[in-house]
């Protein structure tokens, strides 16, 4: 899922009508970064990315309903790419565990994606190593079993978003090693400052072994669009950002 990040970022649009992704998905991908470092709008982008692809729609898990969705395109939400993702807010670990062993009574279309937003509030119920586990390799079953639903060559990607903390618990550090194994592609988010005045956040996509590092520089506007430049450029052109 790397690749459909990478897409969000680097050309600061979803794909267009007609241009349809029949690559496979890629390895599943863990969103890291601190509280309200924007997870959720670049997860969010990536729903809406995948949602213009062309395939099957797009299920996203979180505990409670979005306040406000997050400006992703520059401008109206398309309201097509909307009606393709299906949010569903399982409230405890349990809900979410059993809405994951239900899937085969899912009707319609197989997801062609799908996405947990705030795992560290699920996990926080049962902080142990083994219902960690248990959750990574549901998650992954999951998505498996989608991808054979939908065919071959139509894999059904995977991202989850993680909070991470500037001083972890060793028990943080433990929890963060374990799904780095299960989930071999990572995007984090940590905030930084490019210049005077300029905060924002440094993003750095490193996708698995399916291509190479990138980095971009993302920052917020007062309505909560976000605008990308990549990171060299940024670092030559402050002024040369793009909205996303």
């Amino acid at each position: 899922m790397a690749e459909t990040l990478r897409r969000v970022l680097s050309r600061g649009r979803a794909a267009g009508p007609g241009e349809e992704n029949t690559a496979e998905a890629g390895p599943p991908l863990l969103l890291l970064g601190g509280p309200g470092s924007g997870k959720t709008a670049l997860l969010f982008a990536a729903a809406l990315e995948a949602a213009g692809e062309g395939r099957g729609p797009v299920l996203f898990l979180t505990r409670r309903p979005l306040q406000s969705l997050p400006h992703g395109a520059g401008g109206a939400l398309d309201p097509l790419r909307l009606q393709k993702i299906r949010f569903q807010y399982p409230p405890s670990t349990r809900e979410l565990l059993r809405l994951l062993c239900s899937v085969h009574e899912i009707h319609g279309p197989a997801p062609s994606l799908l996405l947990l937003d705030g795992l560290e509030e699920y996990l926080a119920e049962d902080p142990g190593l083994q219902e960690a586990a248990y959750l990574a390799a549901l998650l992954l079953d999951t998505a498996t079993y989608f991808s054979h639903w939908v065919g071959p060559g139509r894999d059904c990607g995977l991202i989850v978003t993680l909070q991470t903390q500037e001083e972890g618990e060793s028990g943080d550090a433990l929890q963060l090693s374990l799904f780095q194994r299960y989930f071999p592609a990572q995007c984090w988010l940590r905030p930084d400052v490019l210049g005077p005045g300029q905060h924002g956040l440094r993003v750095c996509l490193e996708p698995g072994g399916l291509g190479p590092r990138a980095e971009w520089w993302v920052a917020f506007r007062p309505n909560g669009e976000m605008t990308i430049t990549p990171w060299l450029s940024q670092a030559n052109d402050p002024s040369s950002d793009q909205g996303v």
